[in-house]
């Protein structure tokens, strides 16, 4: 057996083929033992232990598996392209032609995995812009030669002969991951996608206030009301030109170019720009949204 191993499955270089298929059958069974427990417990009614599996909701929406299945994916998919051996060969470039073609295609359709509904054309549609977008920075960011952890490489080869310097990178590349959640779980999701090639925004995105609308704001903020009016505040004010301009887009497509004026823009920024609702409590405990 162990000489069929080093042979024929590392010899022949099969070895990430062998892992890919022993992760898939492992997560397959355990994803739907975790289903069946989540099932099971919200049909007697019975609230989770700590400890136990249960669903993922931000706010009261529950997160499938199938968006974290996406997100894995695509995160390997473009890591595997990034590590291709020279970069040269035919069959590489091949597959990550395809690669690409069928990532725009899930990601196109981004929004409807999330929301499981057909909200291509509504306002929910847009996070599937998000996805694209978002897909187009890291990708381009890869293409210039940035990549994840570089700040930490470039101090790594300059503390050779520190001990303390080299634990301290590793220390802060150990927070990077934690500090990008954290980022993002304050709504600045752009912050925490680009500060994973450049580490010093997302120490700035996690010390600075959390936009209104977002989880960290949802929990943290609702009874921290000062907090609260201050992001309100910055928001409306950082959001103000943005706004502005996607208006001037928008009635330029529509054939009649001109400047929105402030009443349109602040009806528009009443719309987008609002605290977030408050946690509900027994989401969790109810099992909703059970599948």
């Amino acid at each position: 057996m162990l000489q069929w191993f080093e042979h024929d499955i590392i010899g022949r270089g099969r070895l990430p083929l062998l892992c890919c298929l022993v992760a898939f059958i492992l997560t397959f069974f355990v994803t739907r033992t975790f289903v069946r427990l989540i099932r099971h417990r919200a049909a007697t009614g019975r609230p989770p232990k700590w400890w136990e599996p249960r669903n993922i909701h931000i706010g009261s929406k529950h997160i499938h598996h199938v968006v974290v299945g996406v997100v894995l994916v695509m995160v390997s998919g473009i890591t595997l392209v990034t590590l291709s051996m020279t970069g040269n060969q035919l069959e590489f470039t091949a597959g990550a032609i395809l690669f690409g073609i069928g990532a725009a295609l899930v990601l196109d359709e981004y929004a409807l995995i999330l929301h499981l509904s057909d909200v291509y054309w509504e306002e929910d549609g847009r996070t599937s812009v998000d996805a694209v977008f978002a897909a187009v920075a890291v990708g381009g960011l890869l293409v210039l030669g940035l990549h994840p952890l570089m700040f930490f490489i470039s101090l790594w080869q300059d503390t050779t002969h520190s001990l303390v310097l080299r634990t301290g990178v590793i220390f802060a590349m150990v927070l990077t991951l934690p500090l990008a959640v954290l980022v993002v779980l304050k709504g600045k999701v752009w912050t925490g996608l680009i500060g994973m090639f450049f580490v010093p925004l997302l120490f700035i995105g996690a010390i600075r206030l959390s936009r209104p609308q977002a989880p960290w704001a949802r929990y943290l903020y609702l009874r921290r009301l000062d907090k609260m009016s201050r992001s309100l505040q910055r928001e409306r004010r950082l959001r103000r030109p943005v706004v502005r301009a996607k208006l001037w887009v928008q009635y330029t497509i529509a054939g009649t170019p001109r400047l929105p004026s402030h009443r349109v823009v602040d009806a528009q920024l009443d719309r987008e720009v609002h605290p977030a609702p408050p946690p509900e409590p027994d989401v969790l405990a109810s099992g909703a949204g059970v599948r």
